[in-house]
């Protein structure tokens, strides 16, 4: 007796992204640390840091099998600096501990990380990551140290020293390592970094692992401040982030992925059912001096807004005076003290305040915060920020803020000139991306169109139309480059995976409220 099927039923578009936007709430809350890509920066810290943390040998193999045919690691231009400063320092360390197994390998991966250095080290200074300032000049020093007496294989390199980038000050660093040397605490947001130590960071006064048993929520930082395999939490971290070999920048992430994933698929009207507990965990995240992306990183103004805006979509407002100590006068600061100014943070800001029109001062707050993000308007239209590579990030943010709380005339104007340039600068395949087309950035700008575009014109639809069918032809096949800022360029997954659904989303016409019960 044979069995015959009978048609596939017909599945609505929007079943299918309803069900998506299941399984990344689904996602959340089965990984409360959060997903986020490998980092060539952190993982070679740990292979120099940590060799007797399991899964050593599939780091190294792992760094090995990433480096470029130029013999870099990372990003592009001088995103490559800070990763391929690590990984060499890292494969350096390895040759000395004798691993004669791989030497060749290692020693010719070595020699081509060098050269490669030689002549990006003294092409300018690198893109301004976070602590690049103190992790470029720790990390030649250490590279120095191995050439004044270099392993087997690279003898020609014997007292060869490596350029300081032009910019680049190490009189900041050897400040930090002062006050390490001196007992003193260090800024709380120089834990996220504090491998740049040296031996100074190894059980450093005034540093503790945070919940997690994390220092800073960094690999790196926290296998520095351990040193050796001691039991304890710090340890237990170090073996649950290592399990798979390479390593990310930050871990965990929980509130910093939750309220962007939930903040970006409320706007688009996804039909988003939060479960009670994720979104009370999102709310008791926020203190008296606002969220943190993760335990052990302290609050900052940008995860501080994503989240009441998030809590605010999902009906579960809080009180956005939790964003007056970030508040300058002129513009909001990622966190006091901060160097330079965040354009993406304060479009944040903007969102999280216009979901509190009636609250006192924020009528006001909104205009000087508008007029601060007009005025830093590239000439083409578009803005950049430092916390992504690609100005579709920044630019996205900025439109949808602008679009949805600023109504004056300068703030139309400066929209209109962002859309422009969205429009000039769509591929011809119908994606956008900074180096190549990528879904991620295809859709910020599919976001942004259909959010900040003016209803009925026909460029903008047309851009829409060959945007979305870009991103329907990558249906999820790739992940894409890595493009936000941390120590070295990363991925958050889920995130990303969050805006192309939601861009993908913005084409149903279908928008239904979020909830939490």
């Amino acid at each position: 007796m044979s069995l015959t099927a009978g048609p596939a039923p017909v599945t609505h578009p929007g079943d299918v992204r309803a069900a998506q936007a299941r399984d990344l709430v689904a996602a959340m809350v089965d990984n409360p640390a959060g997903e986020t890509s490998a980092s060539v920066y952190e993982t070679g810290r740990l292979v120099a840091l940590a060799p007797w943390l399991p899964g050593h040998d599939v780091r190294v193999s792992w760094l090995l099998d990433r480096q470029r045919g130029d013999g870099g690691w990372g990003g592009p231009g001088g995103y490559a600096v800070v990763p391929t400063l690590s990984a060499t320092e890292a494969l350096l360390t390895v040759l000395r501990r004798a691993d004669q197994g791989r030497a060749g390998a290692l020693a010719g991966a070595a020699h081509r990380g060098l050269t490669f250095l030689a002549g990006a080290l003294d092409a300018g200074a690198p893109p301004d990551l976070p602590a690049t300032d103190l992790i470029v000049p720790a990390l030649r020093e250490a590279v120095d140290r191995h050439l004044a007496r270099p392993p087997a294989g690279l003898v020609g390199w014997a007292g060869v020293r490596l350029p300081l980038p032009a910019g680049l000050d190490p009189g900041r660093l050897t400040r930090v390592r002062g006050l390490l040397a001196a007992g003193r605490p260090v800024p709380e947001k120089l834990a996220h970094a504090l491998e740049v130590g040296g031996d100074r960071a190894h059980r450093a006064a005034g540093v503790r692992p945070g919940e997690a048993g994390a220092v800073g929520a960094s690999p790196a930082a926290t296998a520095a401040w351990l040193g050796h395999p001691e039991p304890g939490p710090a340890l237990d971290y170090l073996h649950a982030v290592g399990r798979r070999g390479p390593v990310p920048c930050a871990s965990p992430i929980t509130v910093f992925e939750r309220a962007w994933v939930l903040g970006i698929l409320a706007r688009a009207g996804a039909p988003l059912t939060v479960p009670g507990s994720l979104a009370a965990e999102l709310r008791a995240a926020v203190g008296v001096s606002g969220a943190a992306t993760g335990p052990g990183l302290p609050a900052d103004a940008d995860t501080t807004s994503v989240t009441l805006y998030a809590l605010a979509r999902l009906g579960r407002p809080l009180d956005v005076s939790r964003l007056d100590p970030y508040d300058t006068g002129r513009h909001f600061c990622t966190w006091p003290g901060e160097d330079g100014a965040s354009v993406t943070t304060n479009a944040h800001v903007l969102d999280a305040l216009g979901q509190h029109p009636a609250h006192p001062g924020v009528a006001a707050t909104v205009d000087r915060v508008a007029g601060w993000l007009v005025e830093r308007q590239e000439p083409d239209g578009r803005w950049g920020d430092r916390w992504h590579a690609s100005a579709y990030y920044a630019t996205y943010c900025v439109l949808l803020a602008l679009a949805d709380h600023a109504p004056g005339a300068a703030a139309r104007a400066a929209v209109d000139r962002g859309v422009g340039w969205l429009l000039e600068t769509q591929r011809a395949d119908g994606s956008w991306g900074r180096w190549s087309g990528t879904a991620e950035e295809t859709a910020y700008a599919v976001l942004a169109l259909a959010g900040a575009g003016r209803p009925g014109d026909p460029r903008v639809a047309a851009a829409l139309v060959r945007g979305r069918r870009r991103l329907s032809e990558w249906d999820g096949s790739t992940d894409g480059p890595a493009l936000w800022h941390d120590k070295d360029l990363y991925r958050p997954t889920l995130i990303v995976r969050a805006a192309v659904l939601a861009a993908s989303w913005s084409d149903d016409g279908v928008a239904a409220p979020a909830t939490a019960p």
